[in-house]
């Protein structure tokens, strides 16, 4: 991770952290520097969540590309997939997506996509970097400014959402009339996507928290905040629920009983199915350190080969590439299906769940037996220093100390997220209470040393 991007693009505090005239520097230097590789002018296409400073570092970030003489594409608000979509099918040289995902309001983010859909190298991102901070040394820019007929224009692009859309809407086999699906759209990216999509499939759809309002993305709703879902989808009995995050790469369901289908549950669906139907390549699936034990052992008993990465969506797809792999994902819900996207999709991932229950004649519960999830539990501590945390030897020797008790029957992580200024705990154990003992050991040696 760099000092401003990490594994998720440039994220903190709007207009604190992460400022207008930051994304106006970014957009002089994206512009320039794909006008300058490829000769001509470039073309970026940029989309946003529903955030209040999504606006705000929209124009600036447009102004900023238009200055350096490239062209800027507005999808408006969409989704972080959807932008991936655009720029590899419209020959984008760069797309652009303004979000936090599920970080709430008052946070914001820039994320680069090359022209393949996948996430910006770190090569770029470095280059970026330094001449931030070359700009916040000296006023000189040193970047040329378009004049005349150079400067760039501000292009209405709609058009590539809704194309977006009839892809999504072109992928399922099955009508979906007569199923009962409850979405929650966490009043973010989704908010109009996602019902209009279940619409056009002919489901009988139920809606929440499609109300954006600038300041409610994220709060007590979507993807990590399932209990309104769960309390829709059993109050109106119906057959399946989907929630998304902010930016809606993410999906987490909810079966027909109100239960939780996580990441992990989604990816042994989804394994299954491919390893049934000949098409899982390799015959192995590429997960994070962050799943479950019981996703491991499901695998095993269904003789399916699986990867490790660290936690982040861009790790999973690359190592998806590495191994030649078609399915990867983390529990958090970032599923990504390689043979129709280069990002985890979470419209995308509740269609093909949908088409999974129709082509079975089976719920997501029935789908997802013969996986056990071991009981999880998960920490999350706001810190002072993230690399002071992990290379502490107190806290190391007492995460040490947990694993040797738990021996084969679990295990335990520290990790430092990516996006924020916390590191996290997962503890997984045959017993809840062991689980939630190891953690709390390891959150109570991190206190003691002062670091939180």
């Amino acid at each position: 991770m760099g000092k401003y991007f990490g594994t998720d693009g440039f994220r903190g505090e709007a207009n604190a952290a992460l400022t207008g005239d930051h994304a106006y520097r970014i957009g002089r230097f994206v512009g320039w520097y794909y006008g300058a590789r490829t000769g001509k002018k470039a073309r970026v296409v940029i989309g946003k969540d529903t955030r209040r400073s999504s606006y705000m570092l929209e124009y600036a970030m447009a102004a900023g590309l238009t200055s350096s003489g490239a062209d800027a594409y507005m999808l408006h608000v969409t989704t972080t997939p959807s932008v991936a979509y655009v720029t590899q099918g419209d020959g984008f040289d760069c797309g652009v997506m303004i979000s936090a995902s599920h970080n709430p309001y008052t946070d914001n983010g820039i994320k680069l996509i090359n022209t393949n859909g996948e996430k910006l190298g770190e090569e770029v991102s470095e280059a970026i970097e330094a001449y931030l901070d070359a700009m916040a040394e000296k006023t000189h820019d040193r970047l040329p400014a378009a004049t005349g007929e150079a400067i760039g224009e501000i292009i209405d692009y709609v058009s590539g959402r809704n194309r977006y859309v009839g892809h999504l809407i072109s992928l399922a086999a099955h009508s979906f009339r007569n199923l009962r699906v409850g979405l929650d759209c966490a009043n973010g990216s989704a908010w109009r996507i996602a019902p209009m999509v279940f619409d056009a499939l002919g489901a009988c759809t139920y809606v929440i928290n499609a109300q954006p309002d600038g300041l409610n993305i994220n709060r007590d709703a979507g993807s990590t905040h399932i209990d309104g879902l769960q309390r829709l989808v059993r109050e109106k009995r119906l057959d399946v629920g989907f929630a998304y995050d902010g930016d809606a790469d993410r999906c987490i369901a909810v079966d027909e009983n109100g239960d939780v289908v996580d990441g992990d549950k989604i990816l042994y669906i989804f394994a299954k199915d491919l390893k049934r139907e000949g098409k899982l390549l390799n015959n192995t699936v590429v997960t994070t350190v962050m799943s479950n034990f019981g996703l491991y052992k499901a695998f095993d008993q269904a003789e399916i080969g699986y990867e490790k990465t660290a936690v982040g969506d861009r790790y999973v797809y690359e190592c998806m590439q590495e191994k030649g792999c078609v399915l990867g994902g983390e529990q958090s819900g970032h599923i990504i299906l390689g043979q129709y996207a280069s990002t985890g999709d979470g419209i995308l991932t509740s269609i093909l769940l949908a088409e999974a229950m129709l082509k079975s004649k089976q719920g997501l519960c029935t789908l997802c037996e013969g996986m056990k999830m071991y009981p999880q539990v998960l920490r999350s501590i706001p810190v002072r220093d993230k690399r002071a945390v992990m290379e502490n030897s107190r806290v190391q020797e007492t995460v040490h100390a947990a694993q040797k008790r738990l021996s084969e029957n679990g295990r335990i992580l520290l990790r430092p997220s990516g996006t924020e200024c916390v590191v996290r705990v997962m503890a997984e154990a045959p017993q809840q209470h062991i689980a939630e003992q190891c953690a709390d050991e390891v959150i109570a040696a991190i206190r003691a040393e002062g670091l939180a």
